[in-house]
């Protein structure tokens, strides 16, 4: 089957080729035939070596498809499913599984730094990134790593909902509770931020601030429910005439820099709470004043996977798009192929894209 491998860190170019081959199916997997896979940019981000993988990886971690097998032991799906890929598999037992916080169950994302689910050039292995490697035609997952999704949502749509529309507008569903008639502002308005404005909306924010350098996102910004977009530079007059001077009630960070979590904890109100969405280097530390934590009252929330329990999300969110309360059309900048990914990790480090989804027959 075809895919996209990254073999070293930094590589210019993925090497797509068509000799993968997958490992048996266990009896507690699921086979899955991806169709839409999107390119995120937590993808850049295993290709530049801010998110450290198993090398040599297959990217990509945002798909849907449908099953073509299960193992003997799996009964929540079965083939001709149409499921969205979960990239943080439940384990159901462990320390944060037991609390209600299947989104830190770290069991089987260790397991796919050890576990090579792919083949190549004989008998070569290769990894999934997160266990996935939804830049190929086919991904084995276990069981939990596949959640079964209403046949009528298009599977571009469900591939999104698999990783950035979770991720962001369970930020501010699940992490956040954003409460109606509240402040908010958005930095970054990316995939990531794009979905967050949407919760936001959904949530009945009055004041739903986008920010951006790139002032060609600051209409789409506005198109699915920010009230204002401006530039960086502009926060200052916007905190001004937006707050009265006093800040946001929320501030989500959605790109993952020290610099732009700092800005979020600048332009939330003393009391307010600073979400943080992006995923972010671990040499990028943040500088916070132990004065400030404790006079300025200020919260600082991680949101991973936004807080999701994707049993629940995936449906959920899938339900608000075709009630129209989700507008996932608008969020996909282009339909390509998988032989155009090379071109496609390129536009997504000028900046100028959203979500290229890779559509596959």
């Amino acid at each position: 089957m075809r895919g996209a491998l990254l073999h070293a860190v930094g590589d210019d170019m993925l090497d797509i080729r068509d000799d993968f081959t997958l490992a048996p199916v266990g009896p507690t997997d699921v086979r899955v035939r991806i169709r839409a896979t999107g390119v995120c940019h937590s993808d850049l981000s295993v290709i530049n070596g801010v998110l450290p993988m198993p090398l040599p990886v297959i990217p990509g971690h945002e798909g849907a498809g449908e099953v073509v097998e299960v193992g003997d032991y799996v009964t929540s799906v079965q083939p001709g499913d149409h499921v969205i890929i979960n990239w943080v598999p439940t384990c159901g037992s462990c320390a944060n599984c037991l609390v209600n916080q299947p989104f830190l169950c770290t069991t089987y994302v260790m397991d796919s730094f050890i576990n090579a689910r792919f083949r190549y050039d004989g008998d070569t292995p290769a990894f999934g990134m997160a266990g996935c490697g939804t830049w190929s035609e086919e991904v084995i997952v276990p069981w939990q790593g596949a959640i079964r999704v209403d046949p009528e949502v298009p599977f571009e749509v469900a591939a999104l909902i698999g990783c950035g529309v979770t991720t962001g507008v369970g930020a501010a569903l699940n992490t956040a509770k954003v409460r109606p008639g509240s402040t908010v502002v958005v930095i970054g308005a990316g995939g990531i931020g794009l979905s967050v404005i949407q919760g936001a909306r959904i949530s009945g924010a009055s004041t739903i601030l986008a920010i951006d350098p790139l002032e060609s996102k600051h209409a789409l910004a506005k198109k699915v429910g920010a009230t204002h977009a401006i530039t960086p530079g502009e926060l200052n007059d916007a905190i001004g005439t937006l707050t009265g001077g006093t800040g946001f009630d929320y501030a989500f960070e959605a790109v993952g820099k020290s610099a732009t979590i700092m800005t979020a904890w600048q332009a939330a109100r003393r009391g307010g709470e600073v979400i943080v969405v992006g995923a972010g280097a671990m040499d990028d530390m943040v500088s916070l004043s132990a004065f400030s934590l404790l006079f300025e009252g200020k919260t600082l929330h991680s949101s991973m996977y936004g807080g999701s329990d994707v049993r629940r999300d995936f449906p959920f969110f899938a339900g608000l798009y075709k009630a129209g309360k989700l507008d996932l059309e608008s969020m996909i900048s282009s339909r390509i192929a998988l032989a155009d990914l090379n071109d496609a990790v390129a536009a997504l480090r000028g900046g100028e894209v959203l979500r290229q989804v890779v559509v596959l027959d």
